[in-house]
Protein backbone atom coordinates (compact mmCIF):
# COMPACT_ATOMS: atom_id res chain seq x y z
CA UNK A 1 0.00 0.00 0.00
CA UNK A 2 1.29 3.86 0.23
CA UNK A 3 4.52 4.84 1.96
CA UNK A 4 2.24 6.54 4.62
CA UNK A 5 0.41 3.30 5.77
CA UNK A 6 3.73 0.95 5.79
CA UNK A 7 4.91 3.42 8.34
CA UNK A 8 2.18 3.28 10.36
CA UNK A 9 2.08 -0.50 10.39
CA UNK A 10 5.79 -0.81 10.74
CA UNK A 11 5.17 1.65 13.45
CA UNK A 12 2.97 -0.79 15.11
CA UNK A 13 5.37 -3.65 15.05
CA UNK A 14 8.10 -1.57 16.42
CA UNK A 15 5.61 -1.04 19.40
CA UNK A 16 4.45 -4.59 19.94
CA UNK A 17 8.31 -6.02 20.22
CA UNK A 18 9.53 -3.21 21.77
CA UNK A 19 7.68 -0.64 22.82
CA UNK A 20 7.66 -1.71 26.69
CA UNK A 21 11.60 -1.48 26.50
CA UNK A 22 12.37 2.13 24.58
CA UNK A 23 9.14 3.60 24.49
CA UNK A 24 8.90 5.86 21.29
CA UNK A 25 11.58 4.49 20.25
CA UNK A 26 10.38 1.68 18.94
CA UNK A 27 7.99 3.42 16.45
CA UNK A 28 10.46 4.98 15.13
CA UNK A 29 12.38 1.96 14.42
CA UNK A 30 9.85 0.03 13.37
CA UNK A 31 8.43 2.76 10.94
CA UNK A 32 12.00 2.38 9.58
CA UNK A 33 11.74 -1.26 9.29
CA UNK A 34 8.38 -0.89 7.39
CA UNK A 35 10.01 1.79 5.04
CA UNK A 36 12.76 -0.23 3.86
CA UNK A 37 11.30 -2.35 1.37
CA UNK A 38 10.15 0.61 -0.92
CA UNK A 39 13.56 1.68 -1.22
CA UNK A 40 13.76 -1.01 -4.01
CA UNK A 41 12.19 1.95 -6.35
CA UNK A 42 15.24 3.76 -6.12
CA UNK A 43 17.67 0.56 -5.99
CA UNK A 44 15.76 -0.20 -8.81
CA UNK A 45 16.80 2.82 -11.06
CA UNK A 46 20.57 2.49 -9.90
CA UNK A 47 20.87 -0.93 -11.00
CA UNK A 48 18.79 -0.80 -14.48
CA UNK A 49 19.15 1.74 -16.94
CA UNK A 50 15.81 0.92 -18.94
CA UNK A 51 12.78 2.00 -16.79
CA UNK A 52 10.44 -0.96 -17.60
CA UNK A 53 13.22 -3.10 -15.69
CA UNK A 54 13.40 -1.11 -13.06
CA UNK A 55 9.88 -0.80 -12.25
CA UNK A 56 9.44 -4.86 -12.61
CA UNK A 57 12.21 -4.36 -9.90
CA UNK A 58 9.76 -3.02 -7.18
CA UNK A 59 7.82 -5.31 -5.25
CA UNK A 60 10.51 -8.12 -6.12
CA UNK A 61 13.16 -9.60 -4.06
CA UNK A 62 12.84 -6.33 -1.64
CA UNK A 63 9.11 -7.06 -0.93
CA UNK A 64 9.53 -11.48 -0.27
CA UNK A 65 9.56 -13.64 2.34
CA UNK A 66 13.50 -14.14 2.03
CA UNK A 67 14.34 -10.74 1.83
CA UNK A 68 12.50 -10.74 5.08
CA UNK A 69 14.40 -13.30 6.61
CA UNK A 70 17.27 -11.83 5.65
CA UNK A 71 17.17 -8.43 6.17
CA UNK A 72 15.99 -8.75 9.76
CA UNK A 73 18.87 -10.28 10.96
CA UNK A 74 21.24 -7.59 8.84
CA UNK A 75 19.60 -4.87 9.84
CA UNK A 76 18.84 -6.32 13.17
CA UNK A 77 22.28 -6.55 13.75
CA UNK A 78 23.10 -2.99 12.73
CA UNK A 79 21.00 -1.61 14.84
CA UNK A 80 21.47 -3.43 17.76
CA UNK A 81 25.32 -2.44 17.45
CA UNK A 82 24.85 1.15 17.07
CA UNK A 83 22.30 1.72 20.04
CA UNK A 84 23.63 -0.47 22.84
CA UNK A 85 26.18 1.42 24.63
CA UNK A 86 26.25 4.11 27.24
CA UNK A 87 23.48 4.21 29.39
CA UNK A 88 21.19 2.02 26.93
CA UNK A 89 23.77 -0.82 27.52
CA UNK A 90 21.88 -4.28 27.57
CA UNK A 91 18.30 -2.35 27.93
CA UNK A 92 17.45 -4.23 24.75
CA UNK A 93 18.80 -8.01 22.82
CA UNK A 94 19.92 -8.86 19.85
CA UNK A 95 16.91 -11.14 19.38
CA UNK A 96 14.33 -7.71 19.89
CA UNK A 97 15.75 -5.80 16.98
CA UNK A 98 15.79 -8.76 14.63
CA UNK A 99 12.19 -9.56 15.92
CA UNK A 100 11.65 -5.83 15.20
CA UNK A 101 12.46 -6.07 11.64
CA UNK A 102 11.58 -9.54 11.07
CA UNK A 103 7.99 -8.08 11.81
CA UNK A 104 8.34 -4.36 10.44
CA UNK A 105 9.51 -5.54 7.24
CA UNK A 106 7.49 -9.07 6.60
CA UNK A 107 4.26 -7.20 7.30
CA UNK A 108 5.21 -4.88 4.59
CA UNK A 109 4.51 -7.15 1.54
CA UNK A 110 1.88 -9.21 3.17
CA UNK A 111 0.13 -5.91 3.48
CA UNK A 112 1.15 -5.05 -0.39
CA UNK A 113 -0.60 -8.59 -1.59
CA UNK A 114 -4.24 -7.11 -0.84
CA UNK A 115 -4.05 -4.26 -3.46
CA UNK A 116 -3.95 -5.03 -7.53
CA UNK A 117 -0.33 -4.07 -7.85
CA UNK A 118 0.87 -7.91 -7.34
CA UNK A 119 4.03 -8.33 -4.74
CA UNK A 120 6.81 -11.09 -5.87
CA UNK A 121 6.73 -12.80 -2.76
CA UNK A 122 8.28 -15.97 -3.21
CA UNK A 123 11.23 -14.12 -5.46
CA UNK A 124 13.92 -15.96 -5.89
CA UNK A 125 11.69 -19.38 -6.16
CA UNK A 126 9.31 -17.37 -8.51
CA UNK A 127 8.31 -14.65 -10.13
CA UNK A 128 4.78 -15.31 -9.18
CA UNK A 129 2.75 -11.73 -7.95
CA UNK A 130 0.23 -12.35 -5.20
CA UNK A 131 -2.55 -9.78 -5.72
CA UNK A 132 -6.33 -10.37 -3.73
CA UNK A 133 -7.08 -6.76 -5.69
CA UNK A 134 -9.19 -6.50 -2.50
CA UNK A 135 -8.65 -2.84 -1.47
CA UNK A 136 -6.77 0.18 -3.31
CA UNK A 137 -3.44 0.91 -3.09
CA UNK A 138 -4.20 3.85 -0.63
CA UNK A 139 -7.38 3.66 1.00
CA UNK A 140 -8.07 6.09 3.80
CA UNK A 141 -10.24 4.21 6.05
CA UNK A 142 -7.56 1.71 6.79
CA UNK A 143 -4.75 3.96 7.21
CA UNK A 144 -6.52 6.63 9.06
CA UNK A 145 -7.88 5.37 12.31
CA UNK A 146 -4.70 2.98 12.19
CA UNK A 147 -2.79 6.41 12.17
CA UNK A 148 -5.07 8.08 15.07
CA UNK A 149 -4.54 5.32 17.25
CA UNK A 150 -1.01 4.97 16.87
CA UNK A 151 -0.47 8.84 17.90
CA UNK A 152 -2.81 8.73 20.66
CA UNK A 153 -0.78 5.66 21.91
CA UNK A 154 2.62 7.58 21.62
CA UNK A 155 1.56 10.34 24.75
CA UNK A 156 0.95 7.71 27.39
CA UNK A 157 4.09 5.88 29.31
CA UNK A 158 5.58 2.85 27.50
CA UNK A 159 4.77 1.31 31.73
CA UNK A 160 1.04 2.04 31.18
CA UNK A 161 -1.61 -0.42 29.78
CA UNK A 162 -3.17 2.02 28.09
CA UNK A 163 -0.64 2.06 25.51
CA UNK A 164 -1.14 -1.70 24.87
CA UNK A 165 -5.01 -0.57 24.51
CA UNK A 166 -4.36 1.73 21.91
CA UNK A 167 -1.90 -0.48 19.79
CA UNK A 168 -4.87 -2.92 20.02
CA UNK A 169 -7.50 -1.19 18.75
CA UNK A 170 -5.74 0.19 16.11
CA UNK A 171 -4.39 -3.12 14.75
CA UNK A 172 -8.36 -4.60 15.29
CA UNK A 173 -9.89 -1.87 13.42
CA UNK A 174 -7.56 -1.81 10.66
CA UNK A 175 -7.97 -5.73 10.25
CA UNK A 176 -11.53 -5.56 10.44
CA UNK A 177 -11.91 -2.92 7.77
CA UNK A 178 -9.54 -5.57 5.73
CA UNK A 179 -12.00 -8.61 6.60
CA UNK A 180 -14.33 -5.97 5.23
CA UNK A 181 -13.10 -5.15 1.57
CA UNK A 182 -12.30 -9.36 1.31
CA UNK A 183 -15.68 -10.04 1.70
CA UNK A 184 -16.45 -6.95 -0.64
CA UNK A 185 -14.30 -8.47 -2.46
CA UNK A 186 -16.47 -11.83 -3.59
CA UNK A 187 -19.76 -9.55 -3.39
CA UNK A 188 -18.01 -7.38 -6.32
CA UNK A 189 -16.67 -10.12 -8.60
CA UNK A 190 -19.99 -12.22 -8.56
CA UNK A 191 -21.77 -8.44 -9.56
CA UNK A 192 -19.28 -8.33 -12.74
CA UNK A 193 -19.59 -11.90 -13.67
CA UNK A 194 -23.44 -11.62 -13.52
CA UNK A 195 -23.21 -8.10 -15.30
CA UNK A 196 -20.59 -9.75 -17.97
CA UNK A 197 -22.83 -12.70 -18.62
CA UNK A 198 -26.14 -10.71 -19.08
CA UNK A 199 -24.63 -8.48 -21.67
CA UNK A 200 -23.58 -11.52 -23.72
CA UNK A 201 -19.84 -11.25 -23.30
CA UNK A 202 -18.16 -14.76 -23.88
CA UNK A 203 -14.91 -13.51 -21.64
CA UNK A 204 -12.06 -15.94 -21.27
CA UNK A 205 -11.11 -14.18 -17.80
CA UNK A 206 -11.61 -10.95 -15.56
CA UNK A 207 -10.14 -8.97 -13.47
CA UNK A 208 -11.91 -6.51 -10.62
CA UNK A 209 -10.12 -4.26 -8.07
CA UNK A 210 -11.78 -1.23 -5.64
CA UNK A 211 -11.13 2.43 -7.26
CA UNK A 212 -8.79 5.26 -5.42
CA UNK A 213 -9.32 6.06 -1.88
CA UNK A 214 -12.12 3.59 -1.71
CA UNK A 215 -14.25 0.18 -1.55
CA UNK A 216 -17.69 1.29 -2.43
CA UNK A 217 -16.54 2.24 -6.30
CA UNK A 218 -15.19 -0.75 -8.56
CA UNK A 219 -13.48 -1.37 -11.68
CA UNK A 220 -13.58 -4.67 -13.88
CA UNK A 221 -12.01 -5.68 -16.99
CA UNK A 222 -12.76 -8.27 -18.79
CA UNK A 223 -11.32 -10.35 -21.65
CA UNK A 224 -12.27 -11.39 -25.06
CA UNK A 225 -9.88 -12.90 -27.92
CA UNK A 226 -9.69 -9.74 -29.29
CA UNK A 227 -10.89 -6.87 -26.49
CA UNK A 228 -11.25 -5.55 -23.68
CA UNK A 229 -14.37 -5.01 -21.71
CA UNK A 230 -14.44 -2.35 -19.00
CA UNK A 231 -17.07 -2.02 -16.30
CA UNK A 232 -18.04 -0.11 -12.96
CA UNK A 233 -20.15 -1.14 -10.15
CA UNK A 234 -21.06 1.39 -6.62
CA UNK A 235 -22.24 -0.30 -3.31
CA UNK A 236 -25.03 2.73 -3.72
CA UNK A 237 -25.60 1.41 -7.21
CA UNK A 238 -29.57 0.79 -7.37
CA UNK A 239 -29.57 -2.09 -9.68
CA UNK A 240 -27.50 -5.40 -8.49
CA UNK A 241 -25.98 -5.44 -12.09
CA UNK A 242 -24.30 -2.94 -14.28
CA UNK A 243 -25.09 -2.31 -17.54
CA UNK A 244 -22.53 0.68 -18.75
CA UNK A 245 -19.46 -1.44 -20.77
CA UNK A 246 -17.10 -0.03 -22.03
CA UNK A 247 -15.38 -2.32 -24.95
CA UNK A 248 -11.82 -1.20 -26.41
CA UNK A 249 -9.62 -2.96 -28.81
CA UNK A 250 -6.81 -5.15 -27.81
CA UNK A 251 -4.51 -4.03 -30.66
CA UNK A 252 -1.86 -6.82 -29.52
CA UNK A 253 -0.70 -7.48 -33.29
CA UNK A 254 1.01 -3.63 -33.59
CA UNK A 255 4.06 -4.81 -31.93
CA UNK A 256 6.29 -7.98 -31.21
CA UNK A 257 5.97 -8.53 -27.36
CA UNK A 258 8.16 -11.31 -27.47
CA UNK A 259 10.63 -8.48 -26.82
CA UNK A 260 12.23 -8.73 -23.83
CA UNK A 261 11.19 -5.55 -22.47
CA UNK A 262 7.62 -5.98 -24.16
CA UNK A 263 7.66 -9.04 -22.37
CA UNK A 264 8.37 -7.99 -19.05
CA UNK A 265 5.96 -5.48 -19.43
CA UNK A 266 2.75 -7.83 -20.57
CA UNK A 267 3.70 -9.80 -17.38
CA UNK A 268 3.73 -6.76 -15.10
CA UNK A 269 0.12 -5.60 -16.38
CA UNK A 270 -0.76 -9.90 -16.37
CA UNK A 271 -1.65 -9.58 -20.43
CA UNK A 272 -4.26 -6.82 -19.37
CA UNK A 273 -2.85 -3.98 -21.87
CA UNK A 274 -3.65 -2.47 -25.25
CA UNK A 275 -1.37 -0.36 -27.56
CA UNK A 276 -2.56 2.18 -29.73
CA UNK A 277 -0.32 4.12 -32.46
CA UNK A 278 0.90 7.53 -31.94
CA UNK A 279 2.00 10.37 -34.24
CA UNK A 280 5.95 9.82 -33.31
CA UNK A 281 7.52 7.63 -35.59
CA UNK A 282 7.83 3.92 -33.51
CA UNK A 283 6.24 5.60 -30.41
CA UNK A 284 3.06 3.62 -29.31
CA UNK A 285 0.62 4.72 -26.15
CA UNK A 286 0.26 1.20 -24.18
CA UNK A 287 -2.49 1.17 -21.13
CA UNK A 288 -2.34 -1.12 -18.32
CA UNK A 289 -6.40 -1.69 -18.36
CA UNK A 290 -5.91 -3.41 -15.02
CA UNK A 291 -6.13 -0.20 -13.47
CA UNK A 292 -9.37 1.97 -13.71
CA UNK A 293 -9.68 5.48 -16.08
CA UNK A 294 -10.49 8.29 -13.67
CA UNK A 295 -13.83 9.28 -15.89
CA UNK A 296 -15.97 6.37 -16.20
CA UNK A 297 -17.24 6.89 -19.77
CA UNK A 298 -13.78 7.57 -21.47
CA UNK A 299 -11.08 5.10 -21.76
CA UNK A 300 -8.79 7.88 -22.73
CA UNK A 301 -8.95 9.01 -19.20
CA UNK A 302 -6.70 5.65 -17.69
CA UNK A 303 -4.02 6.65 -15.27
CA UNK A 304 -1.79 3.82 -15.98
CA UNK A 305 -0.52 4.26 -19.15
CA UNK A 306 2.86 4.81 -20.45
CA UNK A 307 4.51 6.05 -24.22
CA UNK A 308 6.58 3.49 -25.57
CA UNK A 309 9.46 4.23 -27.79
CA UNK A 310 13.28 2.89 -28.53
CA UNK A 311 16.12 4.18 -25.92
CA UNK A 312 19.50 3.11 -27.53
CA UNK A 313 18.01 0.67 -29.53
CA UNK A 314 16.02 -0.92 -26.92
CA UNK A 315 11.78 -0.97 -25.89
CA UNK A 316 11.45 1.47 -23.03
CA UNK A 317 8.84 4.00 -21.44
CA UNK A 318 7.38 7.52 -20.23
CA UNK A 319 5.53 6.79 -18.02
CA UNK A 320 2.19 8.18 -17.19
CA UNK A 321 1.98 9.76 -20.43
CA UNK A 322 -1.20 11.77 -22.07
CA UNK A 323 -2.90 14.73 -20.82
CA UNK A 324 -3.82 15.12 -16.67
CA UNK A 325 -6.99 14.60 -15.42
CA UNK A 326 -9.42 17.38 -15.77
CA UNK A 327 -11.77 18.79 -13.57
CA UNK A 328 -14.74 17.42 -15.08
CA UNK A 329 -13.09 13.82 -14.98
CA UNK A 330 -13.12 14.10 -11.07
CA UNK A 331 -17.19 15.34 -10.99
CA UNK A 332 -18.04 12.29 -13.33
CA UNK A 333 -15.89 10.01 -11.00
CA UNK A 334 -17.42 11.10 -8.18
CA UNK A 335 -20.70 10.85 -9.22
CA UNK A 336 -20.49 7.56 -10.59
CA UNK A 337 -19.31 6.61 -7.15
CA UNK A 338 -22.51 8.21 -5.22
CA UNK A 339 -24.09 5.26 -7.33
CA UNK A 340 -26.52 5.43 -10.42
Amino acid sequence: MDSLTQIILGAACGEAVLGKKIGNRALLFGAIGGTIPDLDVFIGRLLYQNEIQAMAFHRGFMHSIFFAIIGCFVFGWLTYKLYDFGKRKQTTTLKDWVLLFFWSIFTHPILDCFTPYGTQLFTPFTNYRVAFNNISVADPLYTVPFLLCMIVLMFYNRERTKRKWWLKAGIYTSSAYMIFTIANKFHMDAVFEKSFKNKGIPYNRFSAQPTIFNNILWYAVAETETQYHLAYYSLLDKTNTTDNVITVDKNHGLLDMSDKNLNTLTWFSKNYFNLSKKEEADTYKYTDLRYPMLNPNDPNTSVFNFTLYKNKGEWDILPFAGSPPTQEDFKVFIKRLKGV
